[in-house]
């Protein structure tokens, strides 16, 4: 692995150097487990006995982290030390960055378009008409139907499916088992109690630097697309149905299903196991908790929700109070029947 000096990481994460800015890494470690040769990171201030008693070579601080205690070896100052940490891994130690060439049996139709600088890995099939942006990473076993367009520097990692006619943007990350473009769940009920199939002739839209977890189903919409807008991530084993539509920079964890027609969304946080009904719009900067049922439209940005049904935080704590109260109160409720009726009698 090359050895990377404080100098360097302090010209790509905009920090400064406090200590020796000749000093250089060849590894990144937790700060507890680091030696002279790791570079690690310290933002959260309950984590200051772990940073004060490292052992690593250089640690990423926050800019305006202050103590009497002397540093226990090179820092670099910055504003957001995690994030810094981010691009020194992207830059110097993701190996994803330097796959490039086409490996033996991948396949490629005669009228696909392949970039500069694109991996193909084994096993994997582009369709005819698709195109394949400088850079892109196309691990083995991917497939990629009928004109579909995969942006620069994206990564679609081994098992990934790419139904036909969708389109993903550039420096996306799609993980393993993942499918773009699956039929959405269209039947018309009939006369003799069967249903038939709506043909589902949309697309999948995801655009730039989206990344999407492990065994996760985007649907492709019945007309029109279902739409994934930048910097939206998703975590594992995520559904999102046809038409639904998923605002920028909106994060949603794993296990949660968004019906048809549903859209989420700027800047919303989603926890695990939340469900949401279809044809409903989520405002902006909505936050939700874990096992959430979503009935009902929410129409007021930045508020927080919890509990199935939804209801807003403040109200779901008072609710979870006075339920936890009502055996007592249960009680209390036979005590007075027996009073009253006592009082009845006399």
């Amino acid at each position: 692995m090359k050895q990377v000096s404080a100098a360097e990481i302090a010209n790509l994460t905009g920090g400064t150097v406090f200590g020796q800015s000749d000093v250089q890494i060849s590894r990144v470690d937790k700060l507890e487990e680091a030696g002279p040769l790791s570079l690690s990171f310290f933002s959260n201030p309950k984590y200051q006995d772990r940073f004060f008693q490292t052992q690593a070579g250089i640690v990423l601080i926050p800019a305006d982290f202050q103590s009497d205690r002397k540093f226990p070896c090179t820092v670099i100052k910055t504003l957001n030390p995690y994030y810094a940490f981010c691009q020194v891994l992207d830059r110097y130690f993701n190996p994803n960055q330097h796959k490039s060439g086409r490996e033996e049996q991948s396949f490629v139709a005669e009228n696909a378009a392949i970039g500069e600088d694109v991996y193909l890995g084994f096993g994997s099939y582009i369709d005819e008409g698709s195109v394949i942006e400088n850079g892109a990473k196309i691990y083995p076993q991917v497939y990629i139907g009928r004109n579909v367009r995969v942006g620069a520097g994206t990564v679609l990692y081994p098992g990934v499916k790419v139904y036909s006619d969708c389109v993903i943007g550039a420096q996306c990350i799609i993980h393993s088992g993942t499918v773009i473009g699956s039929d959405g769940f269209g039947f018309a009920p009939i006369g003799d109690g069967s249903y038939a199939k709506i043909p589902q002739i949309g697309n999948v839209v995801i655009e730039d630097h989206v990344e999407i977890g492990s065994n996760c189903s985007i649907d492709r919409a019945t007309m029109g697309s279902t739409i994934i807008r930048k910097g939206v991530k998703l975590d594992n084993l995520i559904q999102v149905a046809h038409n639904a539509e998923i605002g920028e920079h909106t994060v949603i964890a794993a296990q949660t299903g968004v019906s048809g027609s549903t859209r989420i969304g700027k800047r919303c946080m989603v926890g695990g196991q939340v469900g949401f009904v279809g044809h409903i719009n989520v405002a902006d900067g909505t936050q939700i908790g874990a096992q959430s049922g979503i009935q009902k439209e929410i129409t007021e940005p930045g508020q927080q929700w919890i509990g199935s049904p939804v209801m807003p935080l403040k109200e779901a704590f008072r609710t979870q109070v006075i339920v936890r109260k009502l055996p007592d109160l249960q009680q209390r409720i036979i005590e007075l029947e027996k009073r009253i009726q006592e009082l009845t009698k006399s």
